[in-house]
């Protein structure tokens, strides 16, 4: 079924991604080959924010395809599917930003970054923006009635 706002679907992804926590993230190399590693993101609204290091193989990927595609699979019969425009950020101040963000917000969503990159300095994000999301919840009587879509106007 297409999901015309965000809004209809934004409780049920929330709590759904925040029961998940982890997410395997695919990218795409310099030679146009599928790469997926898990991650931990922390999303505000439709907008998702991942914390990393400088100089990984994502960011290499990230400024050659700058999409992603998320699957968050706890239970299979109701994962969550979100295809992502990513943006590397490396600006002091959304850095700081996303970094008070993961301290602040309870665990398991929250974490202290502190013990995995020592500083805020040495902290950078990826911003993800969202062209679609789905929802799946089978079993259903079909397809259509087991999918929510929801496609931003990007």
């Amino acid at each position: 079924m297409h999901v015309e706002n965000f809004a209809d679907i934004e409780a049920e992804f929330k709590a759904r991604v925040e029961t998940m926590v982890w997410c395997s993230v695919a990218t795409v190399d310099r030679q146009g080959r599928p790469r997926s590693r898990v991650l931990h993101p922390i999303w505000e609204g439709n907008i998702g924010w991942i914390g990393t290091g400088a100089g990984t193989y994502k960011s290499k990927h990230i400024a050659a395809n700058p999409y992603v595609s998320l699957a968050y699979i706890t239970n299979i019969h109701r994962p969550v599917y979100a295809d992502c425009h990513a943006e590397w950020i490396t600006d002091s101040e959304t850095c700081q930003y996303v970094w008070n963000l993961f301290q602040k917000t309870p665990e398991p969503i929250g974490y202290d970054p502190e013990p995995t990159f020592g500083a805020v300095a040495n902290f950078n994000v990826i911003k993800l923006t969202p062209w679609r999301i789905d929802l799946v919840s089978f079993p259903a009587e079909s397809m259509e009635a087991g999918t929510k879509v929801w496609r931003s106007k990007l």
